[in-house]
């Protein structure tokens, strides 16, 4: 079933703890939300069916599933998740970069986030393998724009590949803004698609300061391919660390964290 723009733009409340509940569980059962959420099987169904129609959940018998490790959540639905989270997120990334520098902004909902918090910048140079970000910084005179050659990725936008990567390999910039998929106990950093990985990697190679985004739906996550490891970047942008053990390898590392909360209503 296609799903129209205007309905992937909110989730209710009651619909945002069922994806939560779905990440932490893997599936979720009608009667058992019916009785949590003081509300008739009727209800939750409707939610249910609204959820696998913006494809953030998959319907089964008598409930639904999330997604699993090896496959991501569709564009669309990547952008109502944490959608608050990513904004305060990208506020906060873009307040780490001044004026006058370069810098490389990576493929992602959050790293798009941050794209939308530079508009009031001058005079930086964006390098991107993002076209969603080069599509809405292009507008602005006081940003130049580079976007990265390679195979462009329907569902997302997200300029992938060896010539990507080569394209990359050609600059040092100041700043990356990278995000992931999600992020192991141990630090690691994941994602899905092994031509992004490869991107990730040269830009964490050609960058003086890394800037990781991510919000904390990304711990509970898992994904194959491996980008990197925590101590590889600088500075670690979230909503709220909710693993002891990436805190601690933060300061054994001396990794920046930043938590934002949530914004402001």
């Amino acid at each position: 079933m296609q799903v129209k723009e205007t309905e992937l733009m909110f989730l209710s409340d009651r619909q945002t703890e069922i994806v939560g509940m779905a990440k932490s569980n893997g599936r979720v059962f009608v009667e058992e939300l019916a009785a949590h959420f003081s509300v008739t099987p009727q209800t939750i169904r409707k939610d249910l069916n609204d959820l696998c129609d913006a494809q953030i959940l998959t319907r089964v018998h008598g409930g639904a599933n999330f997604p699993s490790g090896t496959e991501n959540v569709k564009y669309e639905a990547r952008r109502q998740i944490a959608a608050t989270e990513k904004q305060a997120i990208g506020v906060a990334a873009a307040g780490l970069i001044p004026n006058n520098a370069s810098l490389f902004i990576n493929i992602g909902t959050t790293t798009e986030a941050v794209g939308e918090a530079l508009t009031n910048h001058h005079e930086l140079m964006v390098i991107t393998n993002n076209i969603n970000v080069a599509n809405r910084l292009r507008l602005l005179p006081t940003i130049e724009v580079v976007i990265a050659g390679g195979v462009v990725r329907g569902s997302d936008g997200g300029i992938v590949g060896e010539a990507a990567v080569d394209f990359i390999r050609q600059f040092k910039v100041d700043y990356a803004v990278i995000g992931a998929s999600a992020i192991d106990e141990d630090g690691a950093l994941l994602d899905y698609d092994f031509r992004e990985v490869k991107v990730a990697q040269a830009i964490i190679a050609n960058a003086r300061h890394v800037i990781l985004v991510a919000d904390s739906t990304k711990f509970e996550r898992t994904a194959p391919v491996r980008i990197a490891q925590l101590p590889q970047v600088h500075t670690f942008i979230t909503d709220r660390c909710i693993a002891p053990s990436i805190r601690r390898l933060c300061q054994e590392n001396s990794v920046k964290l930043i938590e934002t909360g949530s914004a402001p209503a």
